[in-house]
């Protein structure tokens, strides 16, 4: 698996990586107005756990995000398929750089465009949420948008995260939650943040495929 993501980070890596996702029998369900929103071209706030990044990328490439990546060198891993894909970048995480990547966001949601963070990113713990997508959101009065990822069968790194690569034409499901609201006090911070990550708890590590889940497409 290590292997596998230093090539994604090689001179050759994006191609890769596009090869790859381009392979991927892709299903989108969920919330009808969250998959409204990431249609819509209005600014919001995507949010999804930093395991699934790769798939959630893919998925929303083309539509105008700023993808918020770590400036670590981890990050280039992502941040050259991001470039490849059509993303704006802006490079920073709560460890290294955090400030100017959150500066990085708000001025892409204040101009227009949707803002893609990953909030327990880049060094974990793992699924615990920072503050920085529901700042953003509260500060510009963007919606935040949780999307959650199951994949079957896929590759799972070593890393704090665990990271997710699908396989070669792996079935990938992305479920869209409701779009949310935060007004801009400490209260409204906090349970904006609980809303989130109970939003993103379900549907990462599911063995089977759910039942009622939707038919995968191409």
């Amino acid at each position: 698996m290590k292997a596998l993501l230093d090539r994604l980070g090689g001179r050759w890596g994006p191609a890769l990586a596009e090869s790859l996702a381009r392979s991927w029998r892709l299903a989108v369900e969920g919330s009808a107005a969250g998959q409204a929103l990431a249609r819509g071209g209005r600014p919001y706030v995507l949010v999804c756990w930093h395991e699934v990044l790769l798939p959630v990328m893919w998925h929303h490439r083309g539509l105008g995000l700023t993808a918020v990546i770590s400036q670590a060198r981890d990050g280039e891993h992502l941040a050259g398929f991001a470039r490849r894909l059509g993303y704006g970048l802006a490079r920073g995480s709560s460890s290294r750089g955090g400030e100017g990547a959150l500066r990085g966001a708000i001025r892409a949601l204040q101009a227009g465009q949707p803002v893609g963070l990953t909030p327990d990113g880049p060094r974990g713990p793992r699924r615990v949420m920072k503050p920085g997508a529901v700042a953003a959101a509260a500060i510009t009065g963007a919606p935040l948008l949780p999307v959650r990822v199951w994949a079957e069968p896929v590759w799972r790194a070593g890393s704090w995260d665990r990271f997710l690569v699908p396989k070669p034409w792996a079935v990938v499901r992305l479920t869209y939650g409701e779009p949310l609201l935060v007004a801009r006090d400490d209260a409204a911070r906090e349970q904006a943040t609980r809303r989130l990550t109970a939003a993103l708890a379900d549907g990462v590590e599911t063995s089977a495929w759910p039942n009622g889940a939707a038919t995968p497409t191409g």
